[in-house]
């Protein structure tokens, strides 16, 4: 059996990772958990979310505070290495690790739950791994479906909405982030330092990376290996860029503007959202079609055996021919007449048989109007219609190998 570990080990070779890594297992849980202590219906999220990321360095919480404004946010900005504060946690970061991901998603979700956010928030450090990127998409086709199903609850349609994500990314090389990453350490030793002689003002947090070349190089690396490459599988659900965030503070924020503008350009209005929300995506379509056509298939075989053994004949009789003579192309067309195929059971099981079988079959039906007979009074021509039905198949032709 195997055993989800929020922990870390620590051994002479430092710190390891214990945690199983399947994304749908840490989101389902983390999310059951929720819903059992706080209740679908009484489980609110912000309208808006900015999930903002990027290289340590590449100036996260200078461009956090600027979006809120930007946007109008009200709540503080959820900053995931703050939430993140447990001794274990703390450990990875200063080892220039990542926290557990279970760990990291449990309290953002918490967060994001507070009434503080139900307009929008700042997300500064989500996601960084791939499992982290997969939860973000689970997430967020959790939300669809909770709007979705609101539209048939009067009372909550008002109350859950459409969510709205928006993917920052800040980029810097590796060179300019360790410099960025230092110099941040230095001017907070003497902030405190500061502080200290004159009492006042607040101490500054300072990460061991901030202090350490060997570490700060680490944390970048961490970034480019893990994080860089899960955030790129991202743009199959959200529409991004990445953001080159070198230059002065107004160069990156109007970039940033940029961005957002091109961002919110391609999202759906709510009302729209909703209007289509009755044509569902052929992603659902297709994640259970497997099951639909089994189902389908067995009961022809239970309820029109018949029909399906004349069918699976005709296949059989007349089409296979024509497809092995196809295979290296992987293209065939197969016309028919037979009248089995009048009734609609029959092409629909025409069609089901194939798919089972792993070929693509579209059914094109075809009249032609035929001479018959002549009244030998009037002369006119007597037709009658004959139906033809093209059968086009597609399939995994033959690989043939040459030479080189």
């Amino acid at each position: 059996m195997r055993e989800s570990s929020e922990s870390v080990y620590h051994s002479s070779r430092g710190v390891q990772d214990l945690e199983i890594k399947d994304a749908n297992i840490i989101f389902n849980t983390v999310w059951n958990e929720l819903e059992g202590e706080v209740g679908l219906d009484r489980m609110r999220f912000p309208k808006e979310i900015f999930w903002l990321n990027g290289a340590p360095g590449a100036g996260k919480g200078t461009n956090t505070n600027f979006i809120m404004q930007y946007r109008d946010f009200t709540g503080a900005p959820v900053i995931i290495s703050e939430l993140c504060t447990g001794e274990e946690a703390r450990k990875r970061m200063d080892a220039g690790l990542m926290v557990g991901d279970r760990e990291v998603l449990n309290l953002l979700l918490r967060k994001l739950m507070d009434p503080a956010y139900v307009n929008g928030a700042v997300v500064d450090g989500f996601p960084r791994t791939k499992v982290q990127v997969e939860c973000l998409k689970l997430f967020y086709n959790k939300l669809l479906q909770l709007r979705v199903s609101a539209l048939t609850k009067s009372e909550a349609k008002n109350h859950i909405r459409k969510p709205h994500f928006h993917i920052i990314v800040l980029f810097i090389d590796e060179s300019e982030s360790v410099k960025r990453q230092l110099e941040r350490g230095a001017k907070a030793i003497v902030k405190n330092k500061e502080v200290e002689a004159s009492g006042v003002g607040q101490l500054v947090a300072i990460r061991k990376t901030d202090l350490d070349p060997g570490a700060a190089r680490n944390r970048y690396r961490t970034f480019k290996e893990v994080t860089y490459d899960a955030l790129q599988s991202l743009n199959e659900v959200f529409h991004y860029h990445y953001i080159n965030a070198c230059g002065t503070i107004q160069e990156v924020q109007d970039r940033i503007i940029d961005e957002l503008k091109y961002q919110s350009s391609l999202e759906l209005s709510q009302h729209t959202f909703d209007r289509l929300t009755k044509i569902p995506l052929a992603s659902h379509i297709a994640r259970h079609a497997r099951q639909q056509l089994v189902y389908r298939l067995d009961d022809y075989e239970l309820e029109h055996t018949d029909l399906f053994k004349q069918v699976v004949g005709i296949i059989e009789e007349k089409f296979m021919p024509v497809i092995h003579r196809h295979a290296i192309s992987g293209n065939a067309i197969v016309n028919t007449e037979d009248g089995v195929f009048h009734d609609p059971l029959a092409l629909a099981m025409l069609i089901d048989i194939f798919s089972e079988r792993g070929y693509h079959a579209v059914i094109d039906v075809r009249q032609k109007e035929i001479p018959e007979s002549v009244d030998r009074e009037t002369f006119k021509i007597k037709t009658k219609v004959k139906k033809v039905y093209r059968v086009l198949l597609k399939f995994q032709g033959s690989q043939i190998r040459r030479g080189r």
